[in-house]
């Protein structure tokens, strides 16, 4: 059963061939390390973990290499403003490098609480800057750069193709780039490769190059390091929407100009998460919601956000909405349901997969990471007359692709003795009326990264 993903280069749904049979080189771009990610760039990285996911499950030996921006990435994508991560460290009185690695964690704990897969490469820019000088160089060499008061630039005139991915005219990209104008670039659609330190100044990120002290550029970074790590392997490239009109057409550009072959074929976007109102999350905004503070800190398991992602096709702009999220918290409290009393009907039968039910969800999963309607052939088994423990395995073989962890569906949760005495020291506090020592051992429950719950029926502690 062929797989078709839609491919943004050519606008179409195409049958999947990888370069190499039965391998797949998959690169996603990862997060700049100056924040946290919020639901919306989440939501990102669940498409491509389902595509990731949908891979093996049809048999592919997946390379999936993701890149950490911790340098470069201005707070304009077109190369003007300030650098987030030393943004970042003037914020919270840090050194970029802090910055980098604290928020690199989050970000590492968030996609484990979305139980999504890690890479197989995790790789950060810094650990790369000679892979993207030599890439610079080979650019120069070919005649592709020019030199301005600040970096390094590409000649977006010299490539033809540049709006390949786009499928813009360059006179609207060009518009569109004027709203952050370097009146020394040739073309305005022009970007950087290399940044120039500022004069007198010295960042705390910063190297040497042929072309002065500096830093790179943030395009530069994902050709090099996806060169690096997947070599001939470029199949697949994923992000999200807003990355193609610049950071992806840039990829494409300095990728092809310099080594004259193509830079991945199969180009995959995933939609926006929008607000009430329909506006996208964005942290410049300023109307972000993270993981934690809007499933975690209200006791809700974040698969509940994977569960509720599932609902709405990845090209699709998802709402978000607190009723929304209450809806999926309950949809994947009764699934869990549904598999308790099934493994209770069971009763210790592993049962077998169904070959009908599972060419079913193979066909809707082929079908461009169709969840809504793979999760319609979840109820269909769930509601049908095969035999408990069959229903149960089929279950359990679509789990391979949702990422649900319904097998722990009937796990119980065991405080550690440590947190049942914090737990107990609580209760008692609260029943003596004092509320500044509950306060206390409610933050130090939380900082562990537990959810206190003050319900009527009692005190409620666990992990999400």
């Amino acid at each position: 059963m062929l797989l078709q993903l839609y491919n943004s280069l050519t606008r179409s749904k195409e049958a999947f061939q990888p370069l190499t049979a039965g391998q797949v080189g998959l690169y996603t771009c990862g997060p700049t390390v100056y924040n946290y990610a919020h639901i919306g760039n989440l939501r990102t990285y669940l498409f491509e973990d389902v595509l990731k996911r949908t891979l093996t499950y049809n048999g592919y030996a997946v390379k999936h290499v993701m890149n950490i921006t911790d340098v470069g990435h201005l707070t304009g994508d077109r190369d003007m403003g300030r650098d987030k991560l030393e943004e970042g460290a003037r914020r919270e009185g840090k050194t970029a490098w802090e910055i980098a690695a604290y928020y690199t964690a989050a970000f590492k704990q968030d996609i484990a609480r979305l139980n999504i897969l890690e890479p197989t490469i995790w790789c950060r820019a810094t650990d790369s800057i000679p892979e993207q000088i030599d890439l610079i160089r080979r650019l120069e060499a070919q005649g592709y750069t020019y030199r301005t008061s600040d970096g390094i630039y590409f000649d977006t005139a010299q490539f033809p193709a540049y709006t390949k991915l786009s499928h813009q005219k360059i006179e609207a990209l060009q518009e569109g780039a004027r709203v952050e104008i370097n009146p020394e670039k040739r073309n305005a659609t022009d970007f950087a490769l290399w940044k120039f330190s500022p004069p007198g100044v010295q960042r705390q990120m910063e190297w040497d190059a042929p072309w002065g002290v500096g830093f790179p550029g943030w395009h530069i970074e994902c050709s090099a390091m996806s060169m690096k790590y997947l070599g001939a392997q470029l199949d697949i490239h994923c992000g999200g929407t807003d990355h193609i009109d610049v950071h992806h057409t840039n990829e494409i550009a300095q990728s092809e100009a310099a080594t004259g072959k193509p830079f991945f074929n199969y180009w995959m976007h995933g939609a926006f998460l929008i607000i009430s109102g329909g506006k996208k999350m964005a942290k410049s905004e300023g109307n972000f919601l993270t993981l934690e503070n809007a499933f975690v800190n209200r006791g809700i398991d974040p698969l509940a956000y994977r569960y509720a992602a599932f609902q709405t096709h990845y090209r699709k702009p998802m709402e978000y909405s607190v009723e929304a999220m209450e809806a999926a918290r309950n949809g994947i409290q009764h699934l869990r349901h549904q598999v308790r009393t099934l493994k209770t009907a069971a009763g210790g039968d592993a049962g077998r997969c169904h070959e009908g039910f599972q060419e079913k969800f193979l066909t809707e999963i082929n079908d461009d990471l169709n969840m809504p309607r793979a999760m319609a052939v979840v109820q269909e088994l769930l509601k049908s007359h095969l035999a408990e423990a069959d229903r149960l395995a089929t279950l359990f073989d679509f789990d391979q692709v949702l990422g649900l962890d319904l097998a722990q569906a009937d796990r119980t949760q065991r405080l550690p003795a440590e947190i049942e005495q914090m737990v107990a020291d609580r209760h008692k506090a609260r029943q003596d009326r004092d509320f500044a020592r509950s306060d206390e051992l409610r933050d130090a429950l939380q900082a562990q990264g537990y959810v206190v719950q003050d319900t009527p029926e009692g005190m409620k502690v666990f992990k999400p």
